[in-house]
């Protein structure tokens, strides 16, 4: 008795279309999602903290860029509060970059996660 394969499987000559496709799709995606992190690294987030008293913009691949601290923070027997300020800022921007990132790249990829794609 000989052993059948499921539809679709016969000889290798439709699945090897379809595998080459999926290739083809996968190396889009990998494009667009470089092209995609490309203008995103170049893009600014920024972030307040102590209702604007310290302002953070970060770039999107996520190096700081500017950091605004009003006059009116700066006080030398209270660094901690400052201190405090800074990392707030900075971590909401950072957030915000990040987050936009990782829509973006969903809205690519259509929610697939595939390790080593991006």
């Amino acid at each position: 008795m000989k052993a059948r394969l499921p539809k679709g499987y016969s000889n290798g000559g439709a699945n090897n279309t379809n595998i080459q496709q999926l290739a083809r799709q996968a190396q889009k995606m990998q494009e667009e999602m470089d092209a995609a992190t490309k203008v995103l690294d170049e893009k600014e987030y920024s972030a307040t903290a102590g209702g604007g008293a310290v302002t953070a913009t970060v770039k999107g691949s996520l190096e700081i860029q500017k950091l605004d601290i009003s006059k009116d923070v700066v006080d030398p027997e209270d660094i901690d509060m400052l201190s405090d300020l800074v990392i707030a800022a900075v971590n909401e921007a950072i957030r915000k970059a990040r987050d936009e990132k990782s829509e973006t790249m969903d809205k690519i990829s259509g929610g697939l996660n595939v390790p080593g794609l991006f």
